[in-house]
């Protein structure tokens, strides 16, 4: 097996990718888009007579000197931000794989979908995808309502060039200031063939049509060979870790996940039992656990076998995790949120929450309210998107995906989320669009607004941060991890609050291993791990007719037996089987003997001796370089000659009889079935 960490990752939004060669399938697990990258290109709205964008080529070289050299004394601002349509930033390098070697795609989680329209738009694309049915269905909507703002975002700002951008050309990369120019070709200059234009809804429909749902713990069957199986991770709805079982072994991949969750289905450890090698690609662990530079993740080949460890083990380890306090730590964050919120809202000022986290999002929604009428507020809440109708319908009707206490609710009557009872008490209001005229006149500030895009430059977003950038009562909450001195550039200066937050995305704590060896291995980004083999041998199952058939045989000089078999050999869910084939009684009854091991022509001249043929060995020389040659003449009862090779033994004679007996002399001195 040889495993190829194409990215690893930057968290919830931009998921690792690795390509996995299994059974010589090459599967991909997860094909995300680093959307972070979109804080390089200036939002709609801005003004463009503050910076004119004029080409390299268009002026003096003295002039075109001088602006680089102003670029870099220059401070970073608005100015120098890209003014064109948003390109998309995919996964390093897997634009350099035949997208026709690829066999198999599995999606861990929505975020991790994004990227998947253009994988399945290339020519020779035939892979099988898989992921859960929640997953399908949620990223589905992800990149509608992504393809619907950056169409927004086409019609208020205008169409970018055709071809090649202008802003792709050399000449302007080389006078992008420092910070802009690393993300846009990476520090080592080889991303710049990862920007490409957007996906039309034509490729997100073709895309959604070559993916294959699946429950969760439902086995599904690649060609026979491989038995692929989606588990709970616990981070979102939906999201799942996969373990594929193939001839040579199991092999489990861990994704970002959770112990608890207060709105999707627990971590489902029991999958990972009888694993054979495991694939972690969740890095949060060893950056908060251990002291190891320059990696990410590592996999984990179980030559001490994981498979070993009883069902007592697996229980202990899993219960000691799952008491972990992440959960209450969510809580009290969203708690304080809310504080934040009412307190804000007290002051005249509103809330803009451009978060893409589900869970956090219907979590917050229930709690706002909350706060908002024991507060005897009657702020409106709004959600505003393309999809939030549809997104917010959809979350009512998965009890199946959802953890104990969300189902709980649903057996008492109750409604899984809040949102359903504060939409039919119009206290939470939802849109397709901030220009919506429903919207304008049911406008009310202030108020709380959930909305895409977190990046800062498409969406509803965009413009609610512009009206209330310069208001110091109102509030902007946002996820840790993004460059905020670039993405506020458009909107400053600014006296808004901002609170910046981290939500759980993987497994936080330092996992402890099992009282036993565990082979581990790490790998590096970009580098290709070659693993050792997990199973020295494969396992072959042979039907009922024909174990009765088998009569084994001692090996000369060995203490092993031996049968000889025949069936048809088939390959079914990962698995090999010996079957039983017609009309093969007839057939058994014709077969011939096999013949292996050396011959040894003392011990053949003995053997002849007895059955009273007489002969000797007349030279012995080297016929090639690498086989020797042993030539022995028979004198009586009949003349032969018997030419003993490495690899076969020629009989020369014109008597039948004799013929047979020197066979008879050779088959007792060999290995034979």
């Amino acid at each position: 097996m040889r495993l190829t960490s194409l990215s690893q990752g930057k968290g919830f939004y931009f998921p690792p990718c690795q390509i996995l060669n299994i059974c010589g399938l090459r599967v991909l697990f997860d094909c995300p888009l680093d959307l972070s990258g979109l804080s390089i290109f200036s939002p709609i709205g801005f003004d463009e007579e503050e910076y004119k964008v004029s080409s390299c080529n268009e002026l003096r070289e003295s002039e075109c000197l001088d602006r680089k050299r102003q670029k870099v004394e220059k401070p970073l601002d608005a100015s120098n931000l890209i003014h064109s349509e948003p390109y998309y930033k995919t996964v390093n390098d897997l634009h350099l794989w035949n997208a026709s070697f690829i066999d198999v795609v599995v999606i861990s989680s929505y975020m991790g979908m994004l990227g998947l329209p253009f994988l399945t738009r290339q020519k020779g694309f035939s892979a099988k995808i898989y992921a859960t049915e929640a997953t399908a269905r949620l990223g589905k909507l992800m990149m509608e309502d992504l393809v619907a703002m950056h169409a927004e975002f086409r019609q208020l700002y205008g169409p970018g060039e055709s071809g090649c951008t202008q802003w792709m050309k050399w000449e302007e990369l080389d006078m992008l200031s420092s910070v802009i120019k690393d993300i846009v070709i990476g520090k080592d200059g080889t991303e710049l063939g990862s920007w490409m234009p957007l996906y039309s809804a034509a490729d997100v429909m073709d895309c959604m049509q070559k993916v294959q749902a699946l429950k969760y713990a439902e086995e599904a069957c690649y060609n026979g060979t491989l038995l692929i199986m989606a588990l709970s991770s616990g981070l979102e709805i939906g999201t799942c870790n996969w373990t594929i079982c193939g001839p040579k072994g199991t092999v489990s991949y861990l994704s970002s996940s959770c112990f608890v969750s207060s709105t999707s289905m627990d971590f489902d450890y029991h999958g990972f039992q009888g694993s054979d090698m495991i694939i972690y690609s969740d890095f949060t662990t060893w950056k908060s656990g251990n002291d190891v530079d320059d990696y990410s993740s590592y996999s984990a080949p179980s030559t001490s076998k994981l498979s070993d460890f009883s069902e007592d083990d697996w229980k202990v380890r899993a219960e000691s995790l799952l008491k972990l306090d992440e959960g209450e730590e969510e809580v009290e964050k969203l708690s304080f949120l809310c504080t934040c919120c009412i307190d804000s809202i007290k002051s005249g000022g509103s809330v803009v929450i451009p978060i893409g986290r589900l869970g956090i999002i219907l979590q917050l929604l229930e709690q706002i309210a909350d706060s908002l009428e024991a507060s005897n507020i009657k702020a409106p809440i709004f959600v505003i998107s393309y999809v939030a109708d549809e997104l917010l319908a959809y979350t009512n009707i998965i009890p199946e995906w959802l953890c104990k206490q969300r189902q709980e609710r649903m057996y008492s009557g109750q409604s899984l989320f809040g949102h359903v009872d504060l939409l039919k008490n119009k206290r939470l209001r939802l849109f397709p669009t901030l220009h919506s005229l429903e919207l304008l006149k049911s406008w009310e500030e202030p108020c709380v607004v959930f909305c895409p895009h977190w990046s800062m430059r498409l969406g509803p977003a965009v413009h609610l941060l512009r009206r209330w950038c310069g208001d110091p009562n109102s509030l902007l909450i946002m996820e840790d991890g993004e460059d905020t001195e670039l993405a506020f550039l458009p909107f400053k200066p600014m006296t808004i609050k901002v609170l910046q937050c981290s939500f759980l995305s993987g497994i936080k704590q330092y996992i402890p291993t099992f009282n036993t060896s565990i082979s581990l291995k790490y790998f590096p980004e970009k580098e290709t791990l070659c693993i050792p083999k997990v199973k020295t041998a494969s396992e072959l199952n042979i039907a009922a007719d024909l174990t009765m058939q088998i009569l084994s045989k001692n090996l000369k000089h060995k203490e092993t037996s031996i049968a000889r078999l025949k069936g048809s050999l088939l390959l079914e869910h990962g698995k090999q089987h010996l079957i039983f084939q017609k009309n093969q009684e007839a057939s058994s009854q014709t077969k011939s003997l096999l013949h292996w091991g050396k011959l040894d022509p003392k011990d053949l001249l003995v053997s002849l001796q007895k059955m009273g043929i007489n002969g000797y060995v007349e030279q012995e020389n080297s016929d090639t370089e690498s086989e020797s040659l042993t030539i022995m003449h028979i004198s009586e009862p009949r003349k032969a000659l018997i030419e003993m090779k490495g690899t076969n033994t020629v009989i020369s004679t014109d008597d039948e009889d004799m013929t047979a007996l020197i066979c008879e002399a050779i088959s007792s001195n060999l290995d034979c079935i």
